[in-house]
């Protein structure tokens, strides 16, 4: 008898560290940075992707490339899957437009007329989710958030490229970091915020966005919250907004001009130093 109890205690505490060890909270991954032009370059390719701690793909957050263009990400097309010949590469690297990119913000080469810019800021976030048809959210742990870019910086058709991994811990605990800044990587920040602990659950009643829809100007009111920043963002993912919030400001609201952009719904993601969260208003002129 005394076996037996023992060996039932033993299944049930390998099932209790079974669950714990293969957690899977549900949140958000948020990364904001800003790319500074190199020299006199004028166009940037460039991909964001998400890896586990073992360097497996899990999916694609971002990708601006063009077809003849597809052979200046190597790293994203080895790692997404990649099938496609480059029309005009050296057979080495295959086409990044045929990687993975399920549920990915896709779009062309950037330049100086684009949306957002070649050099400026971005936003990119990730719901913990693989990038697959049917999407399945990840077991808890460390992952990497990958950024590679390239870019013409010098004649005749001299490409620079950089390519650096983040890693951030997703599980039940907020989870911020500020990597330095890398060539044309700039001001940085990284956090995972899981769904419990986001900003709109812990002060769900103390944020007010209004009028919404808005005919041109979004009034956020934000009473008793460290707010230090407010992105708004169309629905391609591309930052429209931005407005920094000082700790010193004694402000508790902004009132956000939208009047020169398209009518449509627009994501108001609010952020403190330890978490965000994100608000659809619609924008009706």
């Amino acid at each position: 008898m005394k076996t037996k109890l023992l060996s039932l205690a033993f299944f049930a505490a390998a099932l209790f560290f079974s669950a714990n060890g293969a957690a899977q909270t549900t949140g958000s991954m948020t990364f904001n940075f800003t790319t500074v032009q190199q020299g006199g370059a004028s166009k940037q390719v460039d991909a964001v992707w998400i890896e586990n701690a073992a360097g497996t793909f899990i999916k694609t957050n971002l990708l601006y490339v063009s077809s003849n263009t597809g052979d200046h990400l190597p790293q994203f097309s080895l790692k997404s899957g990649a099938s496609g010949a480059a029309p005009n590469g050296n057979g080495g690297v295959n086409d990044a437009t045929t990687g993975n990119t399920i549920n990915a913000i896709t779009g062309a080469t950037r330049t100086a007329s684009t949306a957002p810019l070649a050099w400026g800021a971005y936003s990119v976030s990730w719901d913990g989710k693989t990038g697959a048809t049917t999407p399945v959210l990840v077991p808890d742990g460390s992952y990497k958030v990958w950024v590679e870019m390239a870019w013409i910086d010098g004649p005749p058709d001299t490409h620079d490229f950089i390519n650096m991994g983040y890693s951030f811990a997703k599980g039940a605990s907020i989870a911020t970091t500020n990597p330095a800044n890398v060539g044309p990587l700039s001001t940085m920040t990284l956090t995972w915020t899981p769904s419990a602990l986001s900003l709109e659950s812990v002060y769900k009643t103390k944020v007010a966005i209004y009028p919404n829809p808005s005919n041109g100007v979004v009034n956020l009111q934000y009473n008793d919250i460290p707010v230090s920043r407010i992105d708004i963002v169309n629905v391609l993912g591309q930052v429209v907004k931005s407005i920094k919030v000082e700790t010193t400001d004694t402000e508790k609201s902004k009132s956000i001009d939208m009047s020169g952009e398209a009518n449509g719904v627009y994501i108001v993601n609010v952020a403190t130093d330890q978490t965000s969260s994100s608000y659809k208003v619609v924008l009706d002129k």
